[in-house]
């Protein structure tokens, strides 16, 4: 008897992933690709990667009745404003079709319940990664700053990736002002940037030539010089932002400040 229950709870079990995998199938798969999407499909692609969408929501909602309610509800009534995905994702492919009409709730469910437990596959994760601490590493080579820690993010970078989620719920009012902060900022540390590469440049030349280190003395107290101004108008644009947003909208970015 008990292995006759064993078989049929083996067998219900698999029915259950196949139909959840099938139906991902079917209602899923024409616009989002099931596999983890390679540098050559990015072109193409009529939507994110299926494991793109279920990292961001992951970033969002740990609590897995959450996501599935979340699933179910943006497949019926999608909006932009619901998206966890990065709003420039949203503008660049549009918002999904309505699946209303074309799947039930129930299948819909089954449908949340196969990309919970199948998606972000750890192949993607494991790329997602590097691909952050390559852009880190980027981001280091590049910065202006004297300073550059997780603890000082570069807010309007962050705000730019949910500029229109709802669950950031910014208002008219505040982006406003924040658009007028990250004008203020990009325009400063770029002009900053500038001569600091200028700078840099020469100083390398310097050491690839051979010369005497102490002959870019005044150049390198210059770049520090300039390094000190970028780094207080980050400092400033921080400050700034902080105070445009909510204790909420704060701790919600938080997770987002090392992308």
């Amino acid at each position: 008897m008990q292995k006759i229950l064993l078989l049929l709870t083996l067998t219900s079990t698999m029915i259950f992933a196949s139909s959840g995998a099938q139906l991902t199938k079917t209602n899923c798969a024409s616009c989002h690709t099931l596999t983890t999407p390679t540098p050559a499909m990015i072109p193409d692609m009529k939507a994110p990667a299926m494991d793109a969408v279920m990292f961001h929501i992951n970033l969002d909602m740990s609590d897995k009745k959450k996501i599935k309610a979340f699933i179910i509800d943006y497949a019926i009534n999608p909006k932009a404003s619901k998206s966890v995905c990065e709003s420039n994702k949203v503008e660049q492919f549009g918002v999904m079709p309505s699946l209303k009409g074309k799947i039930s709730e129930a299948d819909l469910g089954v449908v949340a319940d196969h990309l919970i437990a199948n998606f972000p596959s750890p192949k993607f994760v494991t790329m997602i990664k590097e691909i952050q601490r390559n852009d880190k590493m980027n981001a280091l080579v590049n910065s202006p700053f004297l300073i550059n820690q997780r603890a000082l993010p570069h807010m309007t970078k962050v705000l730019v990736h949910n500029w229109d989620k709802a669950t950031l719920g910014l208002t008219e009012d505040q982006k406003d002002k924040l658009i007028d902060v990250r004008i203020d900022t990009m325009s400063a540390v770029g002009k900053l940037k500038k001569q600091i590469k200028v700078l840099e440049a020469d100083i390398i030349e310097v050491l690839v030539d051979g010369e005497d280190p102490k002959s870019v003395d005044a150049k390198v107290d210059e770049v520090a010089k300039l390094k000190a101004q970028a780094t207080k108008v980050h400092l400033k644009c921080i400050s700034e932002t902080t105070a445009i947003l909510t204790d909420e909208q704060m701790e919600y970015l938080f997770p987002f400040w090392d992308l």
